[in-house]
């Protein structure tokens, strides 16, 4: 099973990429779980370039996406929102729909306790008009998640890692179960 985790920041210090490395580590073993490159590469969504033969970054976003079997979202909350290069990646996917029934987990690390709960409801409007299988029950917010993590990024707070295993273990299943409705199709 081959699980691809996006960052929706492109800070070299991002929380958001710092937590999907913590859930890479926690990956069951017969999961390959993989991080996304940075979003900065794909170019400003334009539907003229869109056809055929989209540019190289694009073909390569989409041929990541198509190969997962599932995919960890963690992003940020801008001004009550997702950031412009998630939305920029997600907009690219739209025609050739590489997320169509796919099951979509959503976490964020957050500053503080409040979370990014409206940059969450945004991302599963939007996941959701796009035909993604958002997975409510994987959804995980962590707060300070700095204060959660050692020098070498590992997690040191045992509930965060539950919470984190828990998360995967829901994705995991729902990626089976999905699986196997297509399957018996």
């Amino acid at each position: 099973m081959k699980i691809v985790g996006i960052s929706g920041s492109l800070r070299s210090g991002s929380s958001n990429t710092a937590l999907l490395r913590a859930v890479a580590a926690l990956a069951p073993e017969g999961v390959a779980f993989l991080i996304a490159p940075p979003l900065d590469a794909l170019p400003h969504f334009n539907p003229d370039l869109d056809g055929e033969n989209p540019p190289p970054p694009v073909r390569d976003w989409r041929a990541l996406l198509e190969s997962a079997d599932g995919v960890f979202i963690c992003s940020p909350e801008y001004a009550h929102g997702i950031p412009g290069v998630l939305k920029n990646a997600l907009d690219w996917d739209v025609s050739s729909g590489k997320l169509v029934n796919k099951p979509v987990a959503l976490i964020n690390a957050s500053p503080n306790h409040l979370g990014a709960a409206k940059a969450q409801a945004s991302l599963a409007q939007i996941l959701t008009a796009m035909s993604a299988k958002v997975i409510e029950s994987a959804a995980v917010s962590v707060p300070a998640v700095y204060k959660k993590l050692d020098g070498e990024g590992r997690l040191t707070d045992p509930e965060t890692a539950r919470a984190l295993r828990a998360s995967m273990m829901t994705l995991a299943s729902a990626i089976t179960v999905i699986s196997e409705a297509e399957e018996s199709i």
